[in-house]
């Protein structure tokens, strides 16, 4: 008995986790075709795996014949009978055939077949595993870079961590231990391709959703999260629960548990924002740290014009925009940041073209539609230039020209002597837009 080969695939299909009945199909297989091979295609084969004494049996069938016609497929009836004396003319009848003597490229054959559909079946077995898994987070040692991002080994298979996915000015070296959220398993020729991110905002949600219960068991809800990868995110937290803080809650005690995600994410900061149904609100906390003084909506065009004192300016825009970029993308509304000052002489300007505009029975679209936006840039231009703006005419140009110069004399009377300086252009009309490229 040759309980060998049995005791093989045993352990062959325990280690693997490959199924018990795939590995004998296989072998069974790869066997018929290395005896097709051997001997063409023309004999009927039979092969079986003879589960008592653990070897592969080979079965050649022939028809039994008056007259052969075709020595590979038919046997004449005189020595049918000295197989099997009760045998008839047409029946099949049956040969054993050794598996040594296959020869030593028919054996080699056969092994190919089977290492190939066992690496097939290891393949399938991995896709299934991971093929549910999106939006979980793995980890796994760095194990090489190529062209398209850095490979990850988690252990019975590889990840990979796109260039695009990583965290910008993060940096890695072959064995370090990196997490990740996977978002893709693809089925490909070299086996299941398993994509990972550590940039997207989903992975900052399930960093949440590992790190406080709360949000795990839904009591605190995540609303939002823009991300700048890698320097500073904002993320809007509900809580169903009146007794719970969800902005405590995702804290922890000392900030023990915001730190956790922060360390992960290599010292990313991450504001916590309370959210609220009322735009204005959600729109003071998504600003935060900075104090604000006011906020204008317009629901049409969904803008905000925020206004705060001039020593919140910085704050409220943040370096490079960031604070305030990161706030419209979380509301998903254009928000148009301005210093006290600035804003009263904005609306102050636009109230001047309002009068303008109506002395002129025309709208104040069609002044900024023409490109004019003060009484200034209008008093400036001339007679011919003003027939740009729609509505204009020989007819109503004098009445337009009359308002012009009350409006500026009038202005000019009300400004006090001494003006406080403006802040520097760039920082007095910041604005940022949802979604806007950074």
């Amino acid at each position: 008995m040759n309980l060998e080969l049995k005791k093989a695939i045993d352990q062959i299909s325990k280690d693997k986790g490959i199924d018990r009945e795939m590995l004998i199909d296989t072998l069974e297989e790869a066997i018929r075709a290395s005896v097709t091979k051997k001997y063409g295609d023309k004999m009927d084969i039979e092969v079986t795996f003879n589960e008592e004494t653990g070897e592969i049996e080979v079965y050649q069938f022939k028809i039994v014949v008056e007259e052969v016609e075709d020595p590979d497929t038919e046997i004449i009836m005189a020595d049918a009978i000295k197989h099997d004396p009760n045998v008839e003319l047409d029946d099949a009848i049956g040969f054993r055939l050794q598996v040594e003597d296959l020869g030593r490229i028919a054996a080699q054959s056969a092994k190919q077949v089977i290492i190939q559909r066992m690496r097939d079946a290891e393949q399938e077995i991995i896709y299934e595993e991971y093929k549910n898994r999106k939006g979980e987070i793995v980890s796994g040692i760095i194990q090489r870079r190529d062209r398209s991002g850095w490979i990850i080994n988690l252990g019975r298979t590889e990840a990979l961590l796109p260039k695009d996915k990583q965290i910008p000015r993060e940096r890695f070296r072959q064995g370090d231990r990196v997490e990740g959220l996977i978002i893709d398993v693809r089925k490909e020729g070299r086996g299941p391709q398993i994509i990972i991110t550590r940039s997207d905002s989903e992975y900052m949600v399930a960093l949440f959703r590992r790190e406080v219960p709360e949000v795990a068991d839904g009591t605190v809800n995540i609303m939002g999260v823009a991300r700048d990868p890698g320097l500073r995110a904002k993320v809007t937290v509900l809580s169903q629960d009146s007794n719970v803080d969800p902005v405590g809650a995702c804290v922890g005690i000392r900030g023990s548990r915001i730190h956790n995600i922060v360390q992960e994410l290599r010292g990313e900061r991450i504001d916590i924002v309370l959210w609220s149904p009322d735009i204005a609100t959600y729109a003071a906390n998504a600003l935060s740290p900075a104090r604000i003084s006011k906020i204008a909506i317009d629901d049409e065009e969904k803008s905000l014009e925020v206004v705060v004192p001039e020593d919140q300016l910085t704050p409220a825009i943040g370096k490079k925009g960031q604070n305030v970029k990161l706030a419209a993308k979380l509301l998903g509304w254009k928000i148009d940041i301005f210093t006290n000052t600035r804003f009263n002489k904005v609306h102050k300007n636009r109230q001047l073209l309002e009068q303008l505009a109506s002395a002129a029975q025309v709208s104040v679209a069609d002044f900024f539609e023409a490109g004019f936006d003060s009484l200034e840039a209008i008093a400036a231009c001339t007679n011919e230039q003003l027939f740009d703006i729609q509505g204009i005419d020989e007819e109503n140009i004098g009445n337009l020209r009359a308002a012009l110069n009350l409006l500026i004399s009038q202005n000019k009377e009300e400004e006090p002597e001494t003006v406080a300086q403006e802040p520097a252009e760039d920082a007095g009309g910041e604005q940022a837009e949802a979604g806007e490229e950074e």
